[in-house]
């Protein structure tokens, strides 16, 4: 077997990215991967078995790198919970700050993998939402977010609004700053959760 080289693996889940913005998953070839990463087509598999391996390892390094952020934010006994809200929001603008295309393929194409129910990613995202409602539910237990919050409501409207802001603004980046939305999604969690 071939030594492999250099950050092979790192240039091609980059090139998926923009493969599957650009095309979608289904109309995305592995050759036009590998063209977009410079290597050979050959060369994607020995890192990943077929495209979906590729979908779930993007969705594995997301999910990873915001439940880790979250798990450190969840322990943080320095910063009420409306405060780790803030930071949450923060985390998840951030992710996606420099990357409309990685924001394209969290909306559109992470369905394609979370119907089969496994991965690794999946974990991490359970676990990021668990974190994110333990953190509602402790500032709900302090008196500082409204009680009458349900938790699980105020996840879907969350995880849905955020997704659909997300989609418009990797479609149009001039219509409306990553930042404007994520003030404005400050402003109205704040206002609308407080007690």
């Amino acid at each position: 077997m071939r030594v492999r080289e250099g950050n092979k693996e790192a240039d091609i889940l980059d090139a998926a990215i923009k493969v599957f913005a650009k095309n979608g998953f289904h109309n995305a070839k592995i050759y036009k991967i590998a063209e977009s990463a410079g290597i050979a087509t050959g060369s994607v598999y020995l890192y990943f078995k077929n495209k979906e391996a590729i979908l779930n390892k993007i969705f594995e390094n997301l999910w990873g790198q915001l439940y880790q952020a979250i798990s450190e934010l969840k322990q943080r006994n320095d910063i009420n919970s409306i405060d780790k809200i803030d930071q949450l929001i923060n985390l998840f603008f951030n992710i996606f700050y420099n990357k409309p295309e990685l924001a394209i393929v969290f909306v559109n194409e992470q369905i394609n993998v979370s119907h089969k129910k496994d991965g690794l990613w999946l974990k991490y995202n359970e676990r990021f939402i668990e974190d994110g409602e333990e953190i509602l539910t402790d500032g709900i237990n302090k008196g500082v977010i409204n009680p009458n919050i349900n938790v699980k409501a105020f996840r879907y409207f969350l995880l849905g609004g955020l997704r659909y802001m997300l989609d418009n603004w990797a479609k149009d980046q001039k219509a409306l700053s990553i930042n404007i939305l994520r003030q404005n999604v400050k402003l109205i969690i704040k206002n609308g959760i407080l007690s």
